[in-house]
């Protein structure tokens, strides 16, 4: 396997990509909801660190900086955990409740 250097001693797997970031994009639609925000494990499942923000139709947005990756989340909207039916599949949280799942390379 092919590793470059990282630092004084520290090398790392050349064909990882798990420590890059990029801008997603989610949407949730909740044109009666009074506030709506996205929690999960990339973000310790707290929503206070990301909002979401209610569009001109009603709908809501955030951007989130993510690493690559399986990522685990849901909505909450006016307090309710949501799934996001956008999603790319359904897991289970450490609660065992169901929650949506987005891979990202």
């Amino acid at each position: 396997m092919a590793t470059y250097k990282l630092g004084p001693g520290g090398t790392g797997n050349l064909y990882s990509n798990k420590s890059f970031t990029k801008p997603v994009n989610f949407f949730c639609v909740a044109p009666d909801a009074k506030a709506v925000f996205i929690a999960g494990d990339f973000n310790e499942w707290n929503p206070a660190s990301h909002p979401m923000q209610r569009s001109p139709d009603g709908n809501w947005l955030v951007q989130v900086l993510m690493n690559n990756g399986h990522h685990r989340y849901w909505f909450l909207v006016d307090g309710v955990p949501t799934l996001d039916p956008r999603a790319q599949g359904v897991s289970r949280n450490d609660k065992n409740e169901r929650v949506s799942l987005i891979s990202l390379s």
